[in-house]
């Protein structure tokens, strides 16, 4: 059997479960049965080996819950570590007398080659050792982590609703939220199970002090009193072996302290290991070591200071600055090309070719946003409207064209402009170097930045730099990137000017999509029920009361039905609201079975009818002060259902409710217009609010 074989077999036997009981076992062995000397060394051997790959794993690893597990390793380590300490102190007790390596030749080497066999140098070293473990690496440690599981948990709240404010603009979708959210407690538990570990690391410092004593103790109580050894002899004998088993423990003890250390004191994007971090950060600033070189050089220059080894230090730094910039020098010379010459443009007649097209939807970006549009920059913009383009094809039920994207030097450099049809219908600015702390309504605190608005929503929002993240969303803020807030900025206008977008190109794809699972529905339905254009105009009306048009079924055998009797498509768009009823309640009220709605009183509502049969479907004939009422009660119903925690839902006649759904669709957005027939049997209705007794 080859090593590979082995060491498969090996990995079997750990991943089947057989890893944990023996490692178990071993500890009991060391805690209770006497071990011989040599068995002993390869015991210490290997805890010195162990804490090494510990330490190397820690250094190479790119992302802490990379190793999650490492605070088991560190119990683990740690009870390894101690057993060995009850194991060497038993044979040291037991044969300390009869020979410097009675305990081990790893022993004898700490205690007579490291420490030159002096037990009082070795008490010295052993007590540095000591504070350097307890006090500067491990206390340090254990009060990062307990701040890190402290912010960890407090930021969750926080980083829950940005994963949620992705999804809802459709920038991941279900599974990448889901594995979002398990990273978030995965790292909550590692923080939280890091801030317990620390402690057996402090506490393994205090047991290496008192076990050292208490070996020194012993052994000289049983030097002299058993086997008759005078003091001199006893002290030498027995306190060196303390010593050395001391340092066998501590070292390693050392080596996993500092290992906890880096790896709780981690700080990056994840790509990156602690040694290409260095090399990435450390040495990008050559001028740091010219400087750094002319101050050690001139030290060396002053007299009574040692010249050689300062002045050799400085020139290395200084050769070391001297290569880093000449490096940079020749990466910026690669970089940049000469561009060719311009060739002599060609003199031709106009064509249809010369007039542009107007872009159905566009975005122009100032110069400073370029870089969140550039791939090989980075810029993630590009991935994030793709996402929104296919969650709101999915929700609206059309294709959503694609976005056009350029540079445009008359905006403001962190300015971007949102066009639909040529027209501009949204503008902002933003930081590309900053991320965006939005207020959700509610927070425990400000942040420092630069104060504005989201875009989308309108809400109180805070520009922040990046250190201040887990901070902002500890505090309950939203925090996205520049390119989410483009990107729901977008996905905002387009669900509002989403009518405009669906034409005769879109209405023949429709019909080509209902072909496919109900041809012969689709093939009555247009020329011979309704006409295409007359199609383009009813499912332009859904759209333009965010309805979606997806169930295609449902659309089309409605037209169908009512296609032979009406040719108007107001008429046959309410005939179509009618059938989707149950799809539109949900869609405002979930699925809860009341729903609160607001109503008009019966003389107001009779009027309006009135008014509305005898000036047309567009309601010119109502009087202004009237309109104005009416407007001012709907909105203070609105807010109070909206302050409620409930959808605000006004329940008129099928006959108002067109009329009515334009009349507050741009002034009240929150307000849904919904038609008694539109409600589906089963729903119950819970009137909270009349309008009209004030009007």
């Amino acid at each position: 059997m080859n090593l590979t074989a082995i060491w498969t077999r090996v990995r079997q036997l750990g991943g089947a479960g057989f890893g944990a009981p023996l490692l178990v076992l071993a500890m009991l062995t060391l805690l209770v049965l006497p071990l011989p000397a040599f068995m002993l060394d390869l015991f210490f051997t290997f805890n010195i080996a162990l804490s090494l790959i510990i330490l190397l794993v820690v250094i190479y690893t790119a992302r802490p819950l990379e190793f999650a597990v490492f605070p088991t390793v560190l119990l683990v380590a740690t009870l390894l570590r101690l057993g060995l300490n009850v194991a060497s102190t038993r044979v040291v007790l037991l044969r300390g007398h009869e020979s410097p390596d009675a305990a081990g030749k790893v022993i004898e080497a700490f205690g007579a080659f490291v420490i030159g066999g002096n037990f009082a140098v070795g008490l010295v070293v052993f007590a540095i050792l000591v504070i350097i473990n307890f006090v500067v690496v491990t206390k340090g440690a254990g009060r990062v982590s307990e701040v890190s599981a402290r912010f960890t948990l407090d930021a969750m709240p926080g980083k829950q609703m940005a994963i949620d404010a992705d999804l809802n603009a459709g920038l991941i979708d279900a599974d990448e939220a889901r594995a979002r959210r398990e990273e978030i407690a995965r790292e909550a538990d590692f923080y939280g199970a890091m801030d317990g570990a620390s402690k057996f690391v402090r506490g393994d410092a205090i047991a290496g002090i008192l076990i050292l004593f208490i070996n020194v103790i012993g052994g000289l109580a049983i030097g002299m009193g058993q086997h008759g050894l005078d003091l001199g002899s006893a002290v030498e004998r027995y306190t060196l072996l303390a010593i050395g088993d001391g340092l066998v423990a501590q070292i390693p003890s050392l080596l996993l302290s500092v290992a906890s250390a880096i790896l709780v004191t981690r700080v990056g994007s994840g790509a990156e290991d602690v040694g290409q971090q260095f090399s990435a950060q450390f040495l990008d600033h050559p001028r740091a070591l010219a400087v750094s070189a002319g101050v050690v050089g001139l030290l060396g220059l002053i007299p009574g200071m040692p010249h050689l080894p300062f002045l050799l230090l400085g020139s290395l730094l200084g050769l070391a600055a001297w290569w880093l910039m000449r490096r940079a020098r020749r990466s910026m010379e690669e970089v940049v090309t000469e561009e060719p010459a311009p060739a002599e443009p060609e003199v031709r007649e106009l064509s249809w070719d010369d007039v542009m097209p107007v872009d159905r939807i566009g975005l122009l970006v100032g110069y400073r946003l370029i870089p969140l549009v550039d791939k090989q920059q980075g810029g993630q913009l590009l991935s994030r409207i793709k996402g929104v383009r296919k969650k709101l094809s999915q929700e609206l039920g059309f294709l959503i064209p694609p976005v056009h994207i350029r540079d445009n030097l008359d905006l403001a450099p962190n300015a971007y402009r949102l066009q639909v049809l040529g027209v501009t219908v949204g503008e902002a600015e933003i930081h590309p170097e900053r991320e965006m702390a939005i207020n959700p309504g509610q927070v425990f605190g400000s942040v420092q930045g630069i104060a504005g608005k989201d875009p989308a929503f309108g809400l109180d929002a805070v520009w922040i730099e990046p250190s201040q993240k887990d901070h902002a969303q500890a505090l309950g803020y939203t925090v996205v990137d520049p390119e989410t807030v483009i990107a729901t900025h977008l996905s905002q206008v387009l669900e509002d000017h989403a009518h405009e977008l669906f034409g005769h190109e879109e209405a023949q794809q429709w019909l080509d999509n209902l072909a496919k699972v109900a041809p012969k529905l689709a093939e009555s339905l247009v020329p011979d029920t309704v006409s295409l254009t007359l199609l383009v105009k009813v499912l332009q009306n859904l759209l333009k009361e965010k309805i979606s048009i997806r169930d295609m079924i449902t659309i089309a055998e409605t037209l169908a039905e009512n296609g032979s009797r009406s040719q108007d498509p107001d008429a046959l768009t309410a005939a179509v609201r009618a059938a989707l009823g149950r799809s539109i309640v949900q869609q405002i009220n979930g699925l809860s079975r009341e729903l609160p709605v607001i109503t008009l009183d019966p003389e107001l509502e009779q009027l309006l009818q009135k008014t509305v049969q005898g000036a047309g479907s567009e309601g010119a004939g109502i009087e202004p002060g009237l309109a104005q009422r009416i407007h001012q009660l709907l909105e203070e119903q609105a807010r109070k259902l909206e302050m409620a925690g409930k959808p605000a839902v006004l329940l008129v006649s099928s006959l108002l409710r067109s009329w009515l759904a334009r009349f507050v669709r741009h002034t009240i957005p929150g307000l849904h217009v919904l038609a008694y027939n539109e409600i589906p049997e089963d729903q119950q209705i819970k009137v909270v609010g009349v309008v009209g007794q004030q009007a």
